[in-house]
């Protein structure tokens, strides 16, 4: 089990992620690129947490391929482009990931490749 550290001396997190967590030693560390909501076919859904969810499940068919599955995340970077779609993410994050919560980072940027994506996540995992 990842040991999640949240110093009592600093604010506690502004929403449900560690501010950092500790990897026991000896376990694989897999890096994933950030993934955007878009399927194989090349189709983008309309709305945020519709393309958090495929992001979210690239991710896992990602990780299976290393024999791990979400709960093996400890770190997450999120972007979103426009501060309305911070919510819809983190409803989606705040459901798909495991306790304890990974550390996280979600910030709002001018837009990705193309201009239908609306979220992209990237992560790295341990177990």
């Amino acid at each position: 089990m990842h040991r999640p550290l949240n110093p009592p001396s600093i604010r506690p997190p502004f929403a449900r992620y560690s501010h950092g967590l500790e990897v026991e030693a000896g376990k694989r560390i897999v890096a994933v690129s950030g993934q955007l909501g878009v399927n194989a076919d090349d189709t983008v859904p309309e709305s945020v947490a519709e393309q958090a969810e495929l992001c979210f499940a690239n991710i896992a068919a990602i990780l299976g391929e290393a024999g791990m599955t979400l709960a093996d995340i400890v770190r997450i970077n999120a972007y979103v482009t426009h501060r309305a779609y911070m919510k819809h993410y983190m409803e989606v994050r705040d459901r798909i990931v495991s306790d304890p919560p990974p550390a996280s980072t979600l910030m709002i940027v001018g837009g990705f490749t193309r201009p239908e994506f609306k979220v992209e996540i990237e992560v790295i995992a341990a177990g």
